[in-house]
């Protein structure tokens, strides 16, 4: 019998670090689950996998809404079945200012997209892991160097990382039986 595949769901997915783990996720034998707000971006990873011989799903979604996200890891399970692991990857910046000038929106991208986005698709993936069979899985968040040595003129985006982090920390205590 053969053993079922792993699937991944990773944001971001349409470029950069996304992209590239989406392509090597998918070399070693997973389902990948593309989630990024730009379809076409998407589209294109996912033509890339299946180029390949693999297999993947470009689901549109925006981490800083809890419905897109609810509708994200729906769409997965109705798609793979189930999730083995969670790489958080979608990530903003905001302009390089000085601090005084940054707007508080401008904030506020940056820390929905990064910290909020993050734990909003952790806690998704933990309720799915916990009550999939087999249960567990994986979650991968992606922190940056900027949590231990900011940049000038970049106060939102550190801190988020910062953010992360503890996140990162707090998750894996909370989910460590699972």
């Amino acid at each position: 019998m053969n053993a079922p595949h792993k699937v991944a769901v990773i944001t971001g997915g349409g470029s950069g670090i996304g992209r590239q783990a989406a392509l090597t996720l998918a070399k070693s034998g997973y389902i990948v689950a593309l989630a990024g707000r730009h379809l076409e971006t998407l589209d294109a990873v996912k033509q890339e996998i299946e180029s390949s011989g693999g297999s993947a799903h470009s689901i549109p979604a925006d981490v800083s809404d809890p419905d897109s996200i609810k509708a994200l890891f729906a769409k997965t399970i109705e798609r793979c079945g189930r999730i083995d692991l969670l790489f958080n990857n979608a990530g903003i910046g905001a302009p390089p200012v000085d601090i005084e000038n940054l707007t508080y929106q401008q904030w506020q991208d940056v820390v929905d997209i990064n910290l909020t986005g993050s734990f909003l698709c952790a806690q998704e993936a933990i309720r799915i892991m916990k009550n999939q069979d087999p249960q567990g899985g994986r979650i991968i968040n992606n922190g940056s160097i900027s949590a231990h040595v900011p940049r000038p003129h970049s106060a939102p985006y550190t801190a988020t990382k910062h953010g992360v982090t503890g996140l990162t920390k707090s998750t894996a205590l909370d989910g460590r039986a699972h």
